[in-house]
C-alpha cells in the first residue's frame, strides 16, 4: 500500500513538473498568450509537433529501459544500441520542437503546434539525458 502510494504521488509530482517546464518553455519562447480565434483541426505543424514529440517520448522510453538495461546486466544485450538510439531520438526531437518554436507566430490555439513543439523539447531533453546516463554506464562497465 505504502508502495502504491509513493509511485502515484511520484507520477503526480512528474507530471506536474512536466507541465510547468513545458510552460516555462512556452513563456521563453514567448508564445505563451491563447489566441484569440481559436483553430481547431489538425494543421501541418501540429502534425510536425506531435510526431516530435512522440518521437521524443520513444526516447525517454528507449532511455529508460537501456538506463535500466545497463544497470542489469541481464539479457542478450547491454543496453548500449538504446542508449545510442535514445539520445539520437531526443536530439531529432528537440531540435524540431525548437525549430516549430522558432517559426511560430502564436500561442496555444493557432495551430502552430506550440504545445507539442514544447512539450517535444522537454521530453527530448529527457531522453537525451537518459541515454547519455546509460551510455556513460556503459563506458564505466568496460
Amino acid at each position: 500500500m505504502k508502495r502504491t502510494f509513493t509511485l502515484v504521488l511520484a507520477a503526480i509530482a512528474a507530471a506536474a513538473l512536466f507541465g510547468a517546464l513545458v510552460h516555462a518553455v512556452l513563456v521563453a519562447a514567448n508564445v505563451s498568450k491563447p489566441a484569440a480565434v481559436t483553430v481547431y483541426g489538425l494543421t501541418p505543424r501540429r502534425l510536425w509537433a506531435t510526431a516530435a514529440a512522440g518521437l521524443a517520448l520513444a526516447g525517454v522510453a528507449i532511455g529508460g529501459l537501456a538506463l535500466r538495461r545497463s544497470a542489469d546486466r541481464i539479457g542478450t544485450g547491454n543496453g548500449r544500441f538504446g542508449a545510442i538510439a535514445a539520445v539520437a531520438a531526443g536530439l531529432i526531437a528537440l531540435v524540431n520542437g525548437a525549430l516549430n518554436l522558432a517559426m511560430a507566430r502564436g500561442g496555444p490555439g493557432t495551430g502552430n503546434g506550440v504545445v507539442g513543439a514544447a512539450a517535444a523539447l522537454v521530453l527530448g531533453v529527457i531522453g537525451m539525458a537518459l541515454g547519455g546516463m546509460a551510455l556513460g554506464r556503459f563506458r564505466r562497465a568496460i
